[in-house]
């Protein structure tokens, strides 16, 4: 059993961090530590970009660099090299949102296809990628989540999307490459969950290979999960679950609120921290059914997971159970779980600076509003700074 105060070993941490790159994020995470600096901050970055001021280089060299590894795949591959000496996986992730074209969809459609060729080519890449709504219109998702019926020209449109998906789908089935969908708002998730449940019935019937992701901050995600458990033993098919506590809770009560509506999310961070465990506990007893991806930089999860892993007698390597991170984020979970031969694999998101800003922003915000996540950060970094200068012949 490893102990909890694994998570302290900076050493392990930040193994691949120079003091250059320990100093930026040292500075990343104070500034992001300051909340009032955020908003103003992501409204000044938006204000410069379209005015054609020349930030990017600002951007790259800083916040870019944190949490993203290059600008294409190829790019990427020093870094996706690097951590798999170390034992730490990565998957790729084009993180180019906010697109709306048929055109920019079919273009998002071929890098995502790509990427799955190239997971079958390196074996430092255990899974593939992507997001419903680099797919399709958020508009056309929600519709159906809303059982709007659609007109002829939305059809066609639903359509397209639709073959997107399958088409991802089918070629992660004849790769043998694992493939999870990104869960997203929760009033275009409806649509998203059934069309995921179509692809598990159809390609996961030996193993699990397609995957859905549970948003856990969902008071609701623990019986959904119970009753597709139920349709899959039915059906006979595995299920593939990515967990996650989630990521639009603001825009969710927000929304909730405007309408008049119960809120889809737990109350507080304590009931949302409960139900994570509860559907990961759930999904572990049942790891003959369900192969689970554990996506969280909450420390205690981690463990958790790893003590019913071994009160279960779960192996470590077991292709039924990855632990992932962000890349830039969380390292004294993802370095140490990977030095102990856990499955283990970082999120590298990558792609033009630009394209990749609203990602970028996103990541800066989410991090100043979870309680606690910058400040362990900030205190991990300081702490290895702080072994540095006493003992640098360790470094």
């Amino acid at each position: 059993m490893i102990e909890k105060k694994i998570f302290n070993d900076t050493a392990t941490a930040f193994r691949l961090k120079s003091d250059l790159e320990l100093n930026r994020a040292l500075l990343l995470f104070n500034v992001m530590g300051i909340p009032s600096l955020i908003k103003p901050g992501i409204l000044l970055t938006k204000f410069s970009l379209k005015a054609k001021l020349p930030i990017q280089p600002l951007i790259k060299h800083t916040i870019f660099d944190q949490f993203c590894a290059g600008t294409s795949k190829d790019d990427c591959k020093p870094v996706i090299r690097e951590m798999h000496e170390v034992n730490l996986s990565s998957i790729l992730d084009y993180s180019v949102e906010g697109k709306k074209t048929e055109e920019e969809f079919d273009s998002a459609f071929r890098v995502k296809k790509d990427l799955i060729k190239f997971a079958k080519e390196e074996t430092e890449i255990p899974f593939a990628i992507f997001k419903p709504t680099a797919l399709g219109s958020f508009e056309i998702w929600h519709k159906l989540s809303s059982h709007v019926n659609l007109n002829d020209k939305e059809k066609e449109e639903w359509e397209k999307t639709k073959a997107r998906v399958e088409g991802l789908c089918e070629e992660a089935h004849k790769q043998n490459v694992r493939l999870y969908a990104d869960a997203e708002e929760s009033w275009m998730q409806d649509a998203a969950d059934d069309l995921m449940e179509e692809m598990m019935e159809k390609y996961n019937t030996e193993k699990a290979l397609i995957f859905n992701t549970f948003q856990c901050y969902r008071w609701d995600r623990l019986d959904y999960l119970k009753e597709l458990h139920t349709k899959a033993k039915e059906k006979g098919f595995k299920i593939g679950a990515k967990i996650v506590r989630g990521a639009y809770m603001e825009k969710e009560n927000k929304r909730a609120k405007k309408y008049g509506k119960k809120s889809p999310i737990c109350e507080s961070k304590k009931a949302t921290d409960l139900h994570f465990n509860n559907v990961l506990a759930y999904c572990l007893d049942n790891i003959e059914d369900i192969a689970v991806f554990i996506g969280t930089h909450n420390e205690m999860s981690n463990y958790l997971a790893v003590q019913i892993m071994e009160d279960q007698g779960i192996a470590k390597d077991d292709p039924r159970v990855w632990f992932s991170q962000l890349y830039g984020m969380s390292d004294q979970i993802s370095y140490n779980l990977a030095s102990k031969d856990y499955n283990t694999a970082k999120l590298v998101p990558f792609g033009p600076v630009k394209d990749v800003v609203p990602y970028l922003l996103r990541r800066a915000e989410e991090n100043s509003s979870v309680e606690g996540q910058t400040n362990r950060e900030l205190n991990l970094l300081q702490r290895e700074k702080k072994r540095r200068k006493v003992a640098p012949e360790a470094n």
